[in-house]
This record gives C-alpha cells, structure tokens and sequence, in this order.
C-alpha cells in the first residue's frame, strides 16, 4: 500500500467525518487497513499526523491493524479472536507499559473488535462485535530489528514494524503528551475509505 500524504490523510478523515485534531503537536493517529487482506504481513499503516509550526506534518509507518495468523488459528479468548473494527474511537489510549514491559500506548477507552472464532487465517469481519477493554494496544514487534511476519506479535494489537519507527512514534506521544495530556484518539480507517 503507497503511503499518503498529509493532504490525502486529512481529505479522508474529513470525508469519514471524523473530528481532525488542530495546533502544535495535537497528534492525529490514524491506522489503515490494507484491502488485501493477506495474513501474517505488516501490509497496514499507522500515520501521525499533525502541525508544526502551523504546516501539516505526516509520519508513515508500516504495521499490522489485526492479528498475525497464530491468534487467528488459536484464539486468545474463547469468543475469538480480537479483530478491531474500523472507526474512531476517543481517548482510547493513554502512555504506559505494554505487559509491564516497555513504554507504549496502552488503552484506556472502550473499543469495538469483530470475534473471528473460526480458526482460520482469514479475517472475518461478518461476526458478531463486542465492546469493552481488551488490552488493545499500540507497540512494537521485535525490539532489535524490523519485523517481516507478524506471527505472535498481535493478538488483536496495533503493531509498528520497526522499533526504530516505534521509537519516533512515542518520543511524538510524549512531545505531544506535554502539551495536551497522556490521553490519545485512534482512528481505524479501512483502504477503500481513503480513495476519494
């Protein structure tokens, strides 16, 4: 998937009507879901998406928006696998530690997941929904280098390839956490949404 650009990303949150964060650092987190819906891939993206000195400024970064395929085939919950469904979702993750381990966003606010409960590595996305707290966080897979498989990194997580771009992503939470507070929206895009 290409990523886009500033003006692409603001064009289809604004056509979604979703609510687009404005001044200095207000960061903008916005995931898309690629429409090949290929398993076990970091085929998705996670944007930032904010201003600076007046002027939109955009991150890109490769990541998975659902689980790797172990999940899939073995479910963490016996309701099924945690697959987030797209949407905004406000004030959903605030700064902690994912599993205690290492600084990432940890959710804070109720989210909405599909329960794909058929063991498969196809996502589906024709099941029930549920809401709640599920520990949907958003971190990053192998802390020394950049991921090709997700496997067992998300069981339903917001995931960055790279620790190097996870390393950007929270020093801009932190920067941003200064001037607006530890609490941070999401926004779930899919493919098609973006094409305007």
């Amino acid at each position: 998937m290409k990523p886009l650009s500033a003006q692409q990303l603001l064009a289809a949150m604004r056509a979604n009507g979703h609510r687009v964060f404005e001044g200095e650092l207000n960061l903008n987190i916005i995931g898309v879901r690629a429409s090949d819906a290929q398993a076990n891939t970091f085929n998705d993206m996670i944007y930032v998406l904010y201003q600076r000195g007046g002027a939109w400024q955009c991150k890109a970064y490769p990541a998975t928006t659902d689980p790797g395929t172990y999940y899939r085939e073995h479910p963490a919950n016996v309701k099924g696998t945690a697959v987030l469904v797209p949407g905004r979702y406000s004030g959903c993750w605030q700064l902690g530690q994912h599993q205690g381990k290492y600084d990432a966003l940890v959710q804070r606010g109720e989210m909405t997941v599909y329960r794909d409960n058929n063991s498969d590595a196809h996502i589906d996305t024709d099941t029930p929904t549920e809401s709640g707290y599920f520990g949907i966080n958003c971190h990053r897979a192998n802390k020394h280098t950049t991921s090709k498989h997700v496997g067992k990194w998300s069981a339903g997580c917001q995931v960055l390839a790279s620790p190097e771009h996870f390393s950007q992503f929270m020093n801009l939470c932190r920067d941003s956490a200064s001037l607006y507070g530890p609490s941070f929206s999401y926004t779930l895009l899919t493919e098609s949404e973006t094409r305007l």
